[in-house]
């Protein structure tokens, strides 16, 4: 490496001669060029070593600093730990001397630690607390001072924390109408009167509200109770000023409220029932129009027929009448042909008195099987969801079952009345006939008497 670098200067130092000869018109002036260059480089070099000397002088200096602060900051470190030391030990003494002279009252303001902060989190769910929004700040301010060893709690503080808590357990006894702020189910915010039945239901003219005590907020149920004596109770206790109202109150501060919130309607109910639920509820509706139809009919049938009784000359408007009015074409017949006559009157008549009531029997027979096959198709659907999901969850599985049994019930609902309905009218219908067949046996027997 040595010699490569000779070889190099030599190069160099060789073109440069080369270079200057060329310049140079005689070797006195190239001899001159030369001692030039040599004095340009040595000038050069020193001051080149001039710098380098000044930097090494700084560097040096720069470092006796770090050094020397660098021993200050350790011995500041060993006087802030032996400090520190001492502090703890004044702290640990400063302590114990504290629990000597506190004695009993330290647990007091243990006792009073832990009910300022169980009374936050009651008040903060109680209904009370929109009427008294402002008693956080205390029991917050009590806690945290409780909590540190720095201030201790006053008279008025103890105080204070007894008048919350007895004004928490009179206001749980009294019924208050105040006005606040409460968001409607359209989320339109209203301020308007509200009625506070104690601490277990908010009450306004339309019904029922609830309080969120996580967000502070009092919003209206999306849907009111469906049965019309909780939401008029609600509204007679919202006119009322004194005396007794009749009141549905919800002692389990809102459960069972929930629970008649989210029980279906009869309308989502029969929507359960799908398809084969409406095909029920139509074919009822169909058998109900039809046995009133015929209910009628055959009412007016028998009333004619009752005042046909009383009466000595046939009428064409009843059923009798007719019957009678074929005995009067037949009269001068022997028995037999008046007895035929009037038994082709008395069939020609049947077919309008039974008319519908066989419908109306197969509706009876037919409504529970649809609801039968309603609720094997709905099992069947439970057991797929079951299939897909698990049984972990028994509401998933009895809401299945509550929507299959539906039918069941739509089925039995159409045909227990189609069954007492087909009844009455079969035996309207019966009832007529047999007048009939009883009249046309007398008129034969009178008949042959006369001929004998």
């Amino acid at each position: 490496m040595k010699n490569l670098t000779t070889l190099l200067f030599v190069l160099i130092a060789t073109t440069g001669l080369a270079n200057a000869q060329e310049d140079a018109s005689s070797m006195g002036e190239l001899l001159r060029q030369i001692e030039q260059g040599q004095a340009r480089d040595s000038v050069e070099a020193q001051k080149r070593e001039s710098r380098f000397q000044a930097d090494r002088n700084t560097q040096q200096k720069l470092l006796n600093d770090a050094r020397s602060e660098r021993k200050r900051e350790e011995d500041r470190s060993e006087d802030l730990e032996t400090t520190f030391a001492k502090n703890q030990q004044l702290i640990v003494d400063a302590r114990a001397a504290l629990d000597k002279r506190l004695g009993a009252l330290k647990e007091l303001f243990g006792v009073l630690q832990t009910v300022s902060g169980d009374a936050q989190t009651r008040f903060n769910g109680s209904l009370t607390n929109i009427q008294f929004p402002n008693r956080e700040s205390f029991l917050v301010e009590l806690g945290s001072k409780m909590a540190s060893a720095n201030s201790l709690a006053s008279i008025q503080d103890i105080e204070g924390l007894w008048y919350e808590l007895q004004r928490e357990i009179t206001e749980q006894g009294k019924i208050v109408k105040f006005t606040t702020e409460y968001a409607t189910a359209d989320g339109e915010r209203v301020t308007s009167d509200v009625v506070r039945v104690g601490v277990f239901n908010l009450v306004f003219e339309d019904g029922y509200l609830q309080y969120d005590s996580t967000t502070g907020n009092v919003t209206e149920l999306q849907r009111q109770p469906e049965q019309s004596q909780y939401t008029g109770s609600a509204e007679d206790i919202m006119e009322a000023s004194d005396g007794y109202v009749g009141f549905g109150l919800d002692v389990t501060r809102g459960g069972i409220l929930a629970l008649l919130v989210e029980s279906p309607t009869l309308t989502e109910r029969v929507n359960q029932g799908g398809i084969v639920g409406y095909c029920i509820i139509a074919l009822g509706i169909v058998g109900l129009l039809i046995a009133i139809w015929r209910w009628i009919g055959l009412t007016k049938d028998s009333r004619n027929v009752t005042a046909q009784l009383d009466r000595q000359s046939a009428s064409m408007d009843n059923p009798l009448g007719r019957v009678l009015s074929a005995y009067d074409e037949a009269k001068g017949a022997d028995v037999e042909t008046v007895e035929l006559k009037l038994h082709e009157a008395a069939l020609k008549e049947m077919p309008d008195l039974t008319k519908g009531l066989l419908f109306i029997k197969v509706i009876a027979a037919v409504a529970p099987l649809m609801g039968l096959l309603g609720t094997v198709t709905g099992m069947i659907k439970t057991f797929q969801v079951i299939t897909l999901y698990g049984a972990g969850d028994p509401k998933l599985m009895a809401g299945g079952i509550s929507q299959a049994l539906m039918t069941t019930v739509l089925g039995l609902v159409v045909a227990i009345p189609m069954v007492l309905l087909h009844t009455l009218v079969s035996g309207q219908s019966r009832k007529i006939v047999n007048i009939l067949q009883s009249q046309s046996a007398g008129i034969v027997a009178n008949h042959q008497e006369s001929n004998n």
